[in-house]
Order: structure tokens, then C-alpha cells, then sequence
């Protein structure tokens, strides 16, 4: 498969939406979370919407405010079905957010519900990068990388259990193994 410059489109518009983002507790900029999202979307087998989805599915989260018209601007450039899956994997677009549990529970039960496993793949990968930086982060500072998050650890590892279970049963995958596997590593 070869991407088309919608693809280049959408890179552009992830690097302007996250450029002064950093990842929680580090001087890591934010762009490279979503570039690796979009290449597991992509070893994964997703297409190229699904990869567009990737680079851009924290957008709404994270752009809302800078970008009032991101929903507009991604429908626009990219059409209304990655426009789905950015918000499929958007758990809030409002400053303040709702209560970090609230807003979990919510993601979880779409989740389960999400007709379109397309939309799961990009949330996947999400996942997965994000467990990965967890467990690399917790082999160098240990336990205080805890103190980086909202919630306690218990919260964040029931959290991130859920979305095994929910994953092992709706997109089994090599992808869904090795979310388990590096849940494990968290504990």
C-alpha cells in the first residue's frame, strides 16, 4: 500500500496541532506518540484512513482549544470517516475535562459497543504505545513515573486491565497480546 498526500496533509496537521506538546513527565515531543500510533495502525494492517486516524487521534483532545475548528478542518481534509475515528478515540473535548474516572468508564463502554473495529485498531495502537512508554519509563525513574498521572497506579493498571479484556475480546490480535503483555510488565 502507498499513501496518497492526504497522508502528508495529515502529518502536517498533527505536527501544527501537538508542536509545543511534550509527553506527560518528559521532554519528549508529543508528535512522536502519534507518529508511533500511525506506524502500529499501519504494520497492523490498517489502511490509509486508519493511519490518518492515527497521526491525528488526539487532535480533537488536544487541539480543541487551540483549534476550535479542528473537527472542521480534519471532516475537510480527510472526510467523515476519519473524522469518526479521531473521535472514536477522543475521551474528552471540553476545558476542564470531565473527572479522570467519569471519563474512563465512558471510553470503556464504547469501547465495547464500537461497531466499527476500524475505529479499535487506531485506539489499539494508542494503547499499546502508551503502555510501552509506561513500562520503559518505569525500568529508568521506577515508581515515582506514577506520580506523572491524575491516578494512582491501582487506577491506571485498572484501567489499562479493562482494556485488555476489551480488546482480547473484540480485535484478538498480535497487537491485543502484546498489551497484555506489557500490562503485566506494569504491575
Amino acid at each position: 500500500m502507498t499513501y496518497t498526500e492526504r497522508f502528508d496533509r495529515a502529518l502536517l496537521l498533527a505536527s501544527e496541532v501537538h508542536r509545543h506538546q511534550k509527553r506527560k513527565g518528559t521532554q519528549i515531543p508529543y508528535i512522536t506518540h502519534v507518529l508511533a500510533v500511525a506506524a502500529l495502525v499501519g504494520n497492523h494492517g490498517g489502511d490509509e484512513d486508519q493511519v490518518i486516524g492515527g497521526l491525528l487521534h488526539d487532535a480533537i483532545e488536544d487541539g480543541i482549544k487551540a483549534f476550535p475548528d479542528i473537527r472542521e478542518r480534519i471532516r475537510g481534509s480527510f472526510g467523515e470517516r476519519v473524522l469518526a475515528i479521531v473521535e472514536a478515540c477522543t475521551d474528552a473535548d471540553t476545558d476542564p475535562k470531565p473527572p479522570w474516572k467519569e471519563r474512563k468508564l465512558a471510553y470503556l463502554a464504547h469501547l465495547r459497543t464500537d461497531p466499527d473495529t476500524g475505529h479499535l485498531l487506531v485506539s489499539l495502537s494508542d494503547k499499546v504505545h502508551n503502555a510501552g512508554a509506561i513500562v520503559m519509563d518505569l525500568s529508568v525513574v521506577g515508581d515515582e513515573l506514577w506520580q506523572r498521572f491524575n491516578v494512582p497506579k491501582e487506577e491506571t493498571l485498572w484501567y489499562y486491565g479493562n482494556l485488555v479484556e476489551i480488546f482480547e475480546e473484540r480485535v484478538p490480535s498480535v497487537l491485543t497480546k502484546e498489551l497484555g503483555r506489557l500490562v503485566r510488565l506494569m504491575s
